[in-house]
């Protein structure tokens, strides 16, 4: 698994995401934009890298710093967890197995919709909106499942997530089932949240919306770990082992920085465990980033 390294003195980047919302026309569609968007050293001296810009801070593993913060929250618990802040770079990742998505793959669907009617030079239609709002504000199933085969089934769906940047994700018809892993959902918010992505502002406005506004009772998991948060969550029991999986992705603010955040989980025996379990896992992640982002400072 790669090594993710922040120098305690590099300089920080500032990322200023320009987001450009369309609204809603009178007749109920949703207009997605077109946006183009030195001396020698004496000999008892220790050596001196000549290389400009170089730190003599040392750097930190934040993959092992995180790992080791995860031990006594994770317990042997079967999870994957991936950070980035975006202002300074700084990124952790725990864990790079393969998970199923459950819900959390709906995000993918609308992302490839509205690729999709980008492509197209129109406008999301009445039914297209009714399904989208119901997908991620509801998790509602059926919604997922008609949009699905409006992106092209799972080969359109990959197809998307392709030109997302996402390199391990696997779509198949029973979406909840789709493989992916914490690093590709973090490759997915980076796409949703940022401002480099084939979505448009207008399409990334419009997600970030939705997963701002999931009911009440699904707005646990990754909001733990900050506030104006912005998710999507997952879960769903096995049916070959009754066991549960849970998973979060989104975004968060915290210290007055945002952190894109996605954890992914399995095997528990129920799914109130599971959010007991991320939500620590999103907490504990977050602070480790956090560190290491005032580190690159």
């Amino acid at each position: 698994m790669p090594r993710h390294r922040t120098r305690r003195s590099a300089l920080s980047v500032s990322l200023t995401a320009a987001v450009l919302l369309a609204g809603f026309t009178a007749g109920g569609a949703y207009l997605v934009e077109r946006v183009t968007d030195a001396a020698p050293a004496a000999a008892s001296a220790p050596p001196v890298s000549s290389t400009p810009g170089t730190s003599e801070e040392p750097e930190v593993d934040l993959d092992t710093e995180l790992a080791a913060a995860l031990a006594p929250v994770a317990d042997g618990a079967d999870v994957s967890v991936a950070v980035l802040d975006p202002d300074t770079g700084a990124r952790a990742v725990y864990g790079d197995g393969a998970y199923d998505t459950a819900s959390v793959v709906k995000v993918d669907i609308l992302a490839a919709l509205l690729l999709r009617i980008q492509d197209e030079g129109r406008r999301l239609n009445g039914a297209e909106l009714a399904y989208a709002d119901a997908m991620i504000r509801r998790s509602d199933n059926t919604s997922a499942t008609e949009l699905l085969k409006a992106v092209g089934g799972a080969e359109g769906l990959d197809a998307a997530n392709a030109r997302l940047g996402l390199t391990e994700t696997r779509a198949v018809h029973a979406w909840g089932l789709t493989q992916t892993t914490a690093a590709d959902r973090l490759r997915l918010l980076e796409a949703v949240f940022g401002t480099d992505s084939e979505l448009t502002a207008a399409s990334r406005a419009y997600l970030t919306e939705l997963m701002g506004e999931v009911e009440a009772d699904q707005q646990w998991g990754i909001s733990a770990a900050g506030g104006d948060w912005a998710l999507k969550n997952g879960w769903m029991p096995r049916t070959t082992t009754g066991l549960w999986d849970v998973n979060s992705i989104g975004r968060v603010t915290s210290g007055g920085h945002t952190r894109l955040v996605a954890v992914l989980s399995r095997g528990h025996a129920s799914q109130e465990a599971g959010v007991d379990l991320v939500e620590a896992v999103a907490k504990t992640a977050v602070s480790v980033v956090a560190r290491g982002a005032q580190g690159a400072r």
